[in-house]
Order: C-alpha cells, then structure tokens, then sequence
C-alpha cells in the first residue's frame, strides 16, 4: 500500500481529533499514532500574537517532501502535516503532525522528523508582536533548530 500525507497550509485552525480520526479511519495495521501540536507562546506574557508567511507552493511542496522521506524512513502508515498562516494569537496552534505507524517508535520517529525538518527546511517566517503594541523584526532561525535536524542525518 502506498502512503499519501496529507498536506496543508492554511489560515483557519485545525482540530487535532479531527486530524487523528480521518488520519486513521479505514487503516488496519496502525498500532501507534504520535502527534505534535506546536502553540503559539505568550512569552511570559511578552507576545500577543505572532504573524506567519510562506512561500505558496513552496511551502506545500517542501512539507510534502519532508513527509514522504519520514514515511518511506519509518515505514509510517500515514502522516498528517498542517502549518497555519496568517496572525496568530498567543495559546493558539501553528502547526500540526500527526504520524501513524504500526510501533510507537517508528510513529515517534517520524513525527519528529517531520517537526525537526519543517522548522529548518520549510519556507515559513515569523514576525513577533508584542502585548504593548509593537511588531518586532522577523525571527531569525535558531542554531538549535540545525542542531535538531541534524541528528537526523
């Protein structure tokens, strides 16, 4: 059976049930389902919200190839990966993962993988907002970020 991820960039939110259940309807084999849901932080109560762009296109095509390599890597039986755009308040979701495997372990794997990828490798940007009104420069990469993917090689 071949795999698809299903892949999306979008401004709405997403549900993680929601993502879980159509990710493993109708998929015998799958013991394992590994999610990540990464939040926009308040920093202390610094940042209120956080604006993200992207590359259309680019963006998708790159998530797309990061999954199919964690898929054909950790024999996953399916991956969900969603990125959101657009302004994002503080304790609201950015980005999701989703990855079903037969074992845990691959599932793990593979969810992390695709995180590890998608903050390195991913055409998206952040721009900070403050809770006192002011907008920040864009956030640059951060060393540990490369750190992270790299263990992958």
């Amino acid at each position: 059976m071949t795999v698809s991820p299903t892949i999306r960039v979008q401004r709405e939110d997403f549900d993680l049930q929601t993502e879980v259940d159509r990710l493993s309807k109708d998929r015998p084999g799958i013991g394992a389902i590994v999610t990540f849901s990464g939040l926009c932080r308040d920093e202390g109560g610094t940042l209120e919200a956080l604006e993200l762009e992207h590359y259309p296109g680019m963006a998708e095509a790159e998530m797309r190839r990061i999954s199919d390599l964690a898929i054909a890597r950790f024999g996953l039986l399916g991956l969900t990966a969603i990125h959101r755009y657009g302004r994002i308040a503080a304790g609201e979701n950015i980005v999701l993962v989703v990855a079903a495997a037969s074992h845990r372990q691959a599932a793990f794997d593979g969810a992390g993988f695709v995180m590890d990828f998608l903050k390195t490798a991913a055409p998206f940007w952040k721009k900070e907002h403050s809770a006192d009104g002011t907008t920040g420069d864009w956030v640059s990469a951060k060393d540990a970020d490369d750190v992270a993917r790299d263990k992958w090689k």
